[in-house]
């Protein structure tokens, strides 16, 4: 683990926070396809909501929230229970250390504690790169052990650019005939 960097589930106060963290990639980014930065009130409410099913941690370095990953549903129904979707974002002076990888690694623990199987990761992709977006996420979930199974074409439009979409999937367990139940992180 990057020294000095400890975790903890994210709670609601963290909101404010999180969002300065997030907004960046909201504004300078193709990263994420949303327009308009959560208020804060919007961001409590995901923490909350996705805490009912799975985790939401921060990575806290000195004090200070440097980052957050958070786990959530790949697809509603319930044959969808042992797939999920992940999601880190890293305060921008701290891309590049470790940070993200361990907190990867810290969700992926918690996830095979409620007997998740496949990690599924959505990342916007250009081929090439530029102003907005380049392939470090592609990059880094590949060296997370994770690989391309999907590939949308132009799918997301922002800053004036056809973004595609690619998934990226880990397997973190075995796929038996009976798997064990999925244990919601609020049962943990």
């Amino acid at each position: 683990m990057e020294q000095n960097l400890a975790f903890r589930t994210a709670e609601e106060t963290d909101a404010q926070e999180l969002a300065a963290i997030y907004a960046p990639y909201v504004t300078d980014t193709a990263i994420t396809f949303e327009y308009t930065v959560p208020a804060v009130e919007e961001f409590a409410s995901r923490i909350r909501h996705t805490l009912q099913r799975y985790p939401y941690l921060v990575a806290i370095r000195d004090g200070q929230i440097c980052g957050f990953a958070y786990a959530s549903a790949f697809k509603g129904r319930a044959a969808y229970d042992w797939a999920v979707e992940t999601t880190v974002y890293l305060r921008q002076s701290s891309r590049g250390g470790g940070v993200g990888k361990a907190l990867y690694m810290e969700l992926e623990g918690m996830l095979k504690r409620q007997n998740v199987l496949n990690l599924n990761a959505c990342i916007a992709y250009l081929r090439g790169s530029d102003a907005h977006l380049d392939d470090a996420s592609v990059h880094f979930h590949s060296r997370l052990g994770y690989s391309k199974v999907a590939h949308f074409t132009k799918c997301g439009y922002k800053f004036g650019t056809w973004y595609d979409m690619i998934w990226m999937e880990k397997i973190i367990g075995e796929h038996t005939a009976a798997p064990k139940p999925f244990i919601p992180f609020a049962e943990l």
